[in-house]
């Protein structure tokens, strides 16, 4: 096995494939797990009234100090608790004015080029502004309509992601228009439309209804047998433009797939500035736990730290660079990280690194949702329950469940009881 070291920007890094990051992150937690010092061994939870089962909790004040803790050093799998890293690390490396944006180019053919950076956002609406700003520019025609997705070079989609027809599993590139979903409408007879009004019917739309029952459906870009993601991507936001340039009476003769920006005899035409916040994309990531946000918004630091083209590892590197740097190398330590949004059953976070996390996360609790007093996010997949955030009296707590059989909710409650406002008022 080769592995090769580069200096960049004065850190070595680390490059190899995603894959082969995940093997050896777990190999080294097994190493340890069953060395003889056996640091991350499982202890029962006395506190709790029921064993816990395979999982850790900790309680944290606002200063800091632990107040409560099981287990704290064990790596378990985060699943969307993630997502609270990534908001962090978000605000850190890229910074409150940060903007993504998307650059459209003109050849001396009138051909049209679009160069994708990232932004989670495009939804049709925003695209309907950016073929405002065409036209304001200048643009009256486009001979063939080329995706340029030279800005990403992963050699896998998201890791974790899975195969399956939900939004959740959708992929991620980029020119990622509409999150990769579409809402789809199917009517008695098997007609195939858009189901809102702001995204016209595309050619794409029709292919990827067939077979499906009346009714309406959101699905990602990848149903219907084998899916090059990349491919898929590109032919999604090239037919959402195409379309809505027609509609503003710019017409297009064809879309012509992906094709690099020309080095010469072409001119930038405009530059499109993600319209939201980088503070808005967060807030909407946390909310509906969007995978595709939270995996965008990790790709972008390790673009931001390290240039394009981005790749998974330049993430991972950019985000735990960051991450030893506000807590600490050995509370760092505590975090695996292998993509932004939780998917990956190869993520792995101990409670004390976690608690660390929420300390530096405090100016950001208001974009947690509320369950009643508490802020918090929480994580779910098959087998793994978790929670984090804030209780009514400024808390900090974590809850990581891995067995199946665990009540998440339980342990909240519990703690809150234990630790929430009405306890201190007694």
């Amino acid at each position: 096995m080769i592995v090769c070291l580069r200096l960049v920007n004065g850190y070595v890094t680390i490059e190899y494939r995603q894959r082969l990051i995940a093997v050896l992150a777990v190999w080294t937690l097994v190493l340890v797990m069953l060395s003889p010092a056996r640091a991350f061994a499982y202890t029962a939870c006395h506190f709790l009234d029921e064993p816990l089962g395979k999982g850790a909790y900790g309680v944290g004040a606002s200063d800091g100090q632990i107040l409560d803790v099981c287990n704290p050093d064990l790596p378990l799998i985060p699943a969307s608790v993630l997502k609270i890293v990534t908001a962090l690390t978000a605000n850190h490396i890229l910074g409150d004015g940060y903007r993504f944006r998307t650059e459209f180019y003109v050849d001396h053919r009138a051909n049209l080029f679009i160069k994708g950076f990232g932004d989670p956002m495009l939804v049709a609406e925003e695209v309907a502004f950016i073929v405002e700003q065409l036209h304001r520019s200048g643009l009256r025609r486009v001979h063939t309509l080329y995706v340029d997705t030279s800005a990403f070079a992963l050699t896998d989609q998201v890791p974790g992601r899975g195969g399956s027809t939900n939004p959740y599993d959708a992929p991620v590139g980029p020119l990622s228009v509409n999150f990769n979903t579409v809402y789809l409408a199917v009517d008695a007879k098997g007609g195939i439309y858009s189901a809102e009004p702001q995204t016209p019917t595309l050619p794409l739309f029709r292919e990827l209804g067939q077979g499906l029952p009346p009714g309406r459906h959101r699905i990602n870009i990848c149903r219907n047998g084998p899916c090059d993601p990349e491919t898929r991507m590109a032919r999604y936001g090239a037919e959402l433009v195409q379309s809505l340039l027609q509609k503003a009476g710019i017409p297009v003769v064809a879309v012509g797939g992906i094709l690099a920006v020309p080095p010469d005899q072409v001119h930038l035409l405009y530059t499109h500035y993600s319209i939201r916040s980088l503070e808005e994309i967060n807030a909407a990531m946390l909310e509906y736990s969007s995978n595709v946000i939270a995996n965008l918004l990790f790709l972008a630091c390790g673009a931001q730290q390290y240039g394009y083209p981005v790749t998974w590892e330049k993430a991972q590197q950019a985000v735990s660079m960051e991450i030893t740097r506000l807590v600490g190398q050995k509370r760092g330590a505590g975090l695996i990280q292998m993509e932004g949004s939780g998917l990956s059953r190869h993520n792995r976070v101990t409670v004390r690194t976690m608690l660390s996390i929420l300390e530096a996360f405090r100016p950001h609790a208001d974009l947690l949702r509320q369950q009643g007093k508490i802020s918090l996010k929480t994580g779910t997949m098959t087998g793994i329950a978790t929670s984090a955030g804030y209780l009514a009296d400024d808390k900090a707590f974590v809850i990581l469940l891995n067995e199946p059989t665990s009540d998440r909710g339980a342990v909240l409650q519990r703690l809150e009881s234990r630790f929430g406002e009405s306890a201190q008022a007694e």
